[in-house]
């Protein structure tokens, strides 16, 4: 998983082929112009779909668990998931795109690339079926395994005798789904296994809190400003997919929207499982603009950027509340094995921004961000975060933290070892994005 700080800018060398390196930023000016941070143009060429930042379908690492501290058991996992890949909200966008390439295609003005995006889009526009934000069968899936590799992972937890697990969702349908393929997983598992379930308004003021109108107002503005610095070649979308592209510019008045259009059916297709994403017909430049800008709005609404931090974070404290009354509550004796929770990508980026979650976490400027938080990884569909609780026989509490199933230290706390902290420590240092 990559971390703020990671890099891999050693083989770019200042003034080398036409690039020059901001040492400062971590950002790299192209031929074109534009400021693109060297490993992020990597881990996008290597898979476009993860261009979509959180639409990123989630991508199974494997698993590593630091041996916990001589004689510490674990008992309890709090648990907040994000539900999984769903449709996105573009079916307008989506018909758009199809109607302009049909009407090219009916003059005979598609080459065999047009065809075949035209082709792309009809699929994407099918399958989203008119239904915003409706789970998809691979979000169902991505929580089943979820569930499993958790169960797996500590399987003692959930099998304590007479203990209960208790899962909660936002009331949004796809929440509710995702909890429902996570927990049915759970008892094909262990069909003992005491699940309680529970959806409603109660619960939406700490499971889906979100930024206020005036932050995303400010944060639009500043993504605005990136955005008008890229001016990434037209042209070759146009002849890639046109066999006049100044014929087949009546029907293309935009060139800008006409991209962004094909931007926005390619990041879902991995959503919908299909073999080939129409993201393969846009320049890379254009790609990263879309991409940059994207990944820019995650951070910048709902992290530890500087300017907007400490007002987004007072919205998360009763998700924090919630998950620290609850542990204290198993921790003096009531019989819960885990607290499961489905809900949004905002609250889940707020919830380790505030817990102070290395890497998503960390505090930085608009401009560190750009080099330093990759939102396919942070916060992809089915994103996850997870507090893991041991006790030794002397009745101590340790915690372990883990982002996306992947143990995760916390900025400027001191741990006992490894990933392992004192719960009390922890609780004593909450405002892990103060730190």
């Amino acid at each position: 998983m990559l971390l703020a700080g990671t890099t891999a800018y050693s083989q770019t060398k200042d003034g080398q082929q036409g690039y020059s390196f901001n040492r400062e930023t971590g950002l790299v000016r192209t031929e074109t112009g534009q400021m693109q941070c060297p490993e992020f143009a990597r881990l996008l060429r290597e898979d476009r779909s993860r261009a979509g930042g959180n639409t990123n379908s989630y991508e199974f690492m494997p698993i590593h668990d630091t041996p916990a501290p001589k004689g510490f058991k674990p008992f309890y996992v709090s648990h907040y998931g994000r539900h999984g890949s769903r449709s996105n909200w573009g079916a307008n966008n989506y018909k758009r795109l199809a109607d302009t390439l049909q009407r090219a295609k009916d003059v005979g003005l598609l080459t065999a690339s047009g065809d075949s995006l035209l082709n792309e889009v009809l699929q994407v526009y099918a399958l989203h079926d008119g239904m915003d934000g409706r789970l998809t069968p691979r979000g169902c899936y991505e929580h089943k395994m979820l569930a499993r590799r958790l169960y797996n992972r500590y399987p003692k937890v959930f099998k304590q005798k007479g203990y209960e697990v208790r899962a909660r969702s936002s009331t949004v349908q796809r929440c509710i789904v995702s909890m429902t393929a996570f927990t049915n997983e759970l008892t094909a598992i262990d069909p003992k296994m005491n699940i309680t379930w529970d959806t409603g308004e109660r619960f939406m003021g700490y499971i889906s809190n979100g930024s206020s109108d005036k932050a995303w107002k400010r944060v639009r503005h500043l993504v605005d400003s990136v955005k008008s610095t890229y001016l990434p070649d037209s042209s070759y979308v146009m002849h890639l997919l046109f066999t006049d592209s100044t014929a087949a510019r009546r029907f293309v008045p935009d060139i800008e929207k006409f991209q962004h259009d094909i931007y926005l059916a390619g990041v879902v297709a991995d959503t919908f499982e299909l073999e080939n994403s129409p993201l393969r017909f846009l320049p890379f430049d254009a790609l990263y603009k879309w991409f940059d800008a994207d990944n820019l709005i995650l951070f910048l609404a709902n992290c530890n950027f500087q300017e907007l931090v400490e007002e987004r974070m007072k919205s998360t404290e009763p998700l924090v509340n919630d998950m620290v009354t609850k542990a204290d509550e198993v921790i003096a004796g009531k019989n819960v094995a885990a607290d499961l929770r489905f809900g949004h990508d905002y609250p889940l980026e707020a919830l380790v921004t505030y817990l102070g979650f290395e890497g998503i976490g960390d505090r930085l400027t608009l401009d560190e961000a750009r080099s330093k938080w990759f939102g396919a990884w942070m916060i992809p569909f089915a994103g996850n975060m997870g507090m893991v609780f041991y006790r030794n026989k002397d009745g101590k509490v340790l915690v372990k933290f883990l982002l996306n199933e992947q143990e995760t230290l916390l900025r400027g706390l001191q741990s006992v070892e490894g990933p392992y902290y004192d719960w009390e420590t922890v609780k004593a240092n909450l405002k892990g994005y103060l730190r």
